[in-house]
């Protein structure tokens, strides 16, 4: 049976009833059904006791808020002699992430499973043989711990002829017999009486107890002793000390001697009675004996006899009520239930809670009654949290602001409840309320860019740095984990050139940089928790490749060939003459990069380099003959550490010719601007030359063997002593000045190769033809001197034709167009060359001479290194062919 009934602030109250004495597991009521409430499955647990006073006798399920009974219940343990005995608590009904509190109350019902008991099974009583009928004689009370229908409801007693009994309540509600004399007595014919005394209750079936009462009749006193009243009701208050005297009893016998003298004892009463209060036997003062309790018992009954030191004497009774009053002696009593808890004193609450969520159940009691029971619950600690009333008793801790872990981890709060007693009595207890951590912080860099340097020509797998991020949360919420954000630099993925430690966040190389190819990179690196859902968060880190000195110095002007070059310049040039500008380039950076020049060999040779600019001066005049190779060595070196160095050996070539006032090559070096050509003009023009050349050659031999054939080949003529000083007059005159006012960049350097190509054929022309004359024209500038000097003497017994004046012009002239042709590589100068080629075979054969040696050093300007030696050999070979010819 149960009765619900509805209550208003924030739940329902729901009262069931159950019997003590239920088996554990006994089914008291279902809360989902008797509330009419819908079942959840989103959440695990939907219904859930707050642990109070009373907790284990009655069980919760979760699911369904089953009511079932926890351990037997003993009705008289529990209440002792309360009329209604409730247990009460609080549930707490979770649905979609809300909650309602739900107030139980279940009565416990009594069963008749005590038994009336007597004091004492057999007592004896005494009675004056004179008492006048209606005499009362009052009996001790049985004992019953059971509480309405089923306590004692009767008492009877046995059958006979002189006495009866009336059943009477006391004000504690404890129902007693009193004997009544029906008969009057004469203790000569039967001195004493025997009745059984049997109580009964009202249970079903009904349980009984008996004693046996002896009546024993005494001998005539005709006074008794009379108090002042025949009862009195005082109020004692529970907070009485021990030795208060409650009452000052009085009684008077109007008898004299030992009939007269009173003395003052308890009646039948309880040994309860006996252990609270004492009676003075002779001055009948009721005294406090030990303290009592208001919340044990309210009131108390017992009576008090006067009796005299007479022969069979007649006691008189006195009845006494104690009201006990109750004082504010009790504090009040605090329970916290949490919602979640590990850890006893303190609660767990998610710091994602909404505002209002429910926390801590708080249940206070006072054993006390009236206003000292009221008790009023006060939260202090914090302004999170705050208190809300559920019901008179009851009171709930809820969030009052929006928490944050990371923030506040732990509060400690005061909880004071107070009654309303005279002075009030409080309690205070300290509760802890501990957050438990959310996903709601992502992993912090740092640093949002880490810039890190390292040098270039790292060895793979050498570490770079570490990032680390920090996640205010807890547990995985807070574990971090590392990784590269997938990228793309230069083509290849990141994780190509650098890999990072997932836990530690440390970067480690896998290939070694190089600063020429890649001076920067941004690697981004993400971090993310293991909360759920993850949160995660990037940073950059700037890695700076930083530059060695790991690249010599690279020159670029002069070409270089093999490490050398060569450069002309004038056999006579004044001091200062600038004599070449050495150009270089340094594939590094900054200080790496910062060129110096110096010479370490041929400095004393009257040369000097200015070290920023890497101009080579003539240091002071100059005075070397054409014959004469100058070798000056450049290093180059960078103010790196260590220091690259890079070395050139420049050939110097000396001529023959006026100083200009101003040499186009100087002019062109120190202005610094220079002529680039483009490749295929380079290959059109060298083709375009070559096939010149080739044309001018078929022509010149068939003009050759033409003439061949027709002079005598037997005839014969001496040579004229005119012809060398011709020669001579022509070479000095013409060839010289016409080099020395040439205006084809006949001083610039070009590549100097360790050996002429088809310089053999060259050294064999003098040896195999006896015509050629054995000196040259002395002026040092043939490259065959010493093949010239070791020609035999008999060449001047041969004849040679008569010299041609017109034939010489026309020699001087073609050699002029082909060394402009050998420096401009212009068609038309072989065009001209080939019309006024000389006719006169001995003439020819000291142009060619002369021209031989200004071939092989006259330069290609501007040409590709390659094409220098293709154009070379192939002018080479046309002087040869033409030679075998003359």
């Amino acid at each position: 049976m149960r009765l619900r009934t509805e209550t208003d602030r924030s739940g329902n109250t729901i009262r069931y009833q159950t019997n003590e004495e239920n088996a554990p597991g006994t089914v008291i009521g279902n809360l989902a059904k008797d509330m009419s409430l819908s079942l959840s499955h989103s959440s695990k647990s939907n219904f859930r006791m707050m642990k109070q006073f009373n907790d284990s006798f009655i069980r919760v399920r979760e699911s369904d808020g089953e009511l079932s009974v926890g351990e037997r219940i003993d009705r008289e343990r529990l209440c002792r002699h309360s009329p209604q005995c409730l247990i009460t608590f609080d549930v707490v009904n979770f649905s979609k992430e809300r909650y309602k509190l739900i107030h139980v109350e279940v009565e416990i019902k009594d069963i008749n499973d005590n038994s009336p008991e007597f004091p004492n099974r057999e007592s004896i009583v005494e009675i004056s043989e004179n008492a006048v009928v209606g005499s009362r004689i009052p009996l001790d009370p049985a004992v019953d711990a059971d509480v309405g229908s089923n306590y004692i409801q009767s008492y009877q007693i046995s059958v006979n002829s002189h006495f009866t009994i009336d059943v009477l309540q006391r004000a504690d509600g404890v129902k007693y017999a009193e004997l009544v004399l029906m008969k009057e007595l004469d203790r000569e014919t039967q001195s004493s009486y025997t009745v059984e005394l049997v109580a009964a209750d009202g249970g079903s079936p009904p349980r009984s107890g008996s004693a046996k009462i002896t009546v024993k009749v005494t001998d005539f006193n005709d006074n008794s002793p009379v108090f002042d009243q025949s009862s009195f009701s005082v109020s004692l208050p529970e907070d009485a000390p021990v030795g208060t005297v409650i009452l000052d009893l009085n009684a008077v016998d109007a008898d004299e001697g030992l009939n007269g003298e009173v003395l003052y004892a308890f009646g039948k009463v309880s040994h309860e009675i006996r252990e609270l209060f004492q009676v003075d036997n002779k001055s009948g003062h009721l005294t406090l004996k030990n303290p009592v309790d208001f919340e044990e018992k309210r009131t108390y009954e017992l009576d008090v006899q006067a009796t005299d030191l007479g022969a069979n004497p007649i006691p008189s009774v006195c009845k006494i009520i104690i009201h006990i009053t109750d004082v504010n002696d009790n504090a009040p009593e605090i329970s916290i239930t949490p919602m979640t808890s590990i850890t006893t004193g303190i609660a767990h609450i998610s710091e994602a809670a909404e505002k209002d969520s429910l926390v801590a159940l708080i249940s206070t009691s006072d054993r006390d009654s009236g206003v000292n029971s009221q008790v009023h619950c006060t939260l202090y600690g914090h302004d999170h949290f705050k208190l809300r009333q559920a019901y008179e008793d009851s009171y709930m801790i809820v969030t009052a602001a929006p928490l944050d872990r990371e923030r506040i981890s732990e509060y400690n709060l005061t909880v004071m409840a107070e009654d309303f007693g005279t002075p009030p009595l409080r309690k205070i207890t300290q509760y802890t309320i501990r957050l438990t951590d959310e996903n709601d912080n992502a992993p912090h860099f740092t640093k949002s860019v880490y810039e890190v340097s390292v040098v270039e020509n790292n060895a793979p797998g050498a570490f770079i740095t570490t990032v680390e991020a920090t996640d205010a949360d807890l547990g995985l919420n807070g574990k971090i984990t590392y990784r590269l954000v997938d990228s793309v630099i230069m083509g290849s993925p990141v994780n190509t050139y650098v890999s990072l430690n997932s836990v530690s966040g440390s970067l480690y190389a896998l290939r070694s940089f190089n600063h020429e190819v890649m001076k920067q990179l941004d690697i981004h690196v993400k971090a993310t928790d293991g909360g759920s859902p993850q949160l995660q968060s990037t940073a950059v880190i700037r890695l700076k490749i930083v530059d060695q000195n790991d690249n010599q110095p690279s020159i670029i002007e002069p070409p270089l060939y093999k490490g050398s070059a060569e450069v002309f310049l004038p056999k006579d040039a004044p001091a200062g003459y600038l004599v070449t500008h050495i150009k270089a380039t340094d594939a590094d950076e900054g200080i790496n990069a910062q060129l110096s020049y110096k010479i370490t060999e041929g400095g004393h040779l009257g040369f000097s380099i200015n070290k920023d600019t890497g101009k080579l001066h003539a240091s002071r005049q100059l005075a070397y003959d054409i014959a004469d190779t100058v070798k000056v060595t450049i290093a180059v070196s960078d103010n790196g550490f260590p220091a690259q160095t890079s070395t050139a050996v420049i050939h110097l070539s000396f001529i023959e010719g006026s100083l200009p006032s101003m040499p186009s090559s100087v002019a062109e070096n120190s202005s610094g601007d220079y002529f680039e050509w483009d490749m295929s003009v380079a290959i059109i023009i060298v083709l375009a030359g070559s096939c010149s050349l080739l044309l001018l050659a078929i022509v010149l031999i068939t003009t050759i063997c033409s003439r061949r054939r027709k002079e005598p080949r037997e005839s014969g003529y001496e040579e004229k002593e005119d012809a060398p000083r011709a020669e001579r007059k022509v070479e000095s005159g013409h060839i010289d000045s016409l080099i020395a006012n040439h205006k084809g960049k006949v001083f610039d350097a070009h590549p100097f190769p360790e050996t002429a190509p088809l310089g053999n054929s060259f050294t064999t022309i003098s040896a195999r033809d006896p015509h050629i004359s054995g000196k040259d024209s002395g002026k040092g500038d043939s490259d065959f001197n010493d093949s010239d000097s070791d020609i035999s003497a008999d060449v001047h017994k041969k004849e040679s034709p008569p010299t041609n004046s017109k034939s010489v012009h026309a020699t001087h002239y073609c050699c002029t167009l082909l060394l402009s042709y050998i420096s401009s590589s212009a068609e038309s100068s072989v065009v001209q060359c080939s019309k006024h080629w000389p006719e006169n075979a001995v003439q020819s054969r000291h142009i060619l001479l002369r021209l031989d040696s200004k071939v092989l050093n006259a330069p290609l300007s501007y040409s590709p290194v390659v094409l220098v030696g293709t154009s070379r050999a192939i002018i080479r070979m046309y002087i040869e062919m033409i030679k075998e010819y003359i």
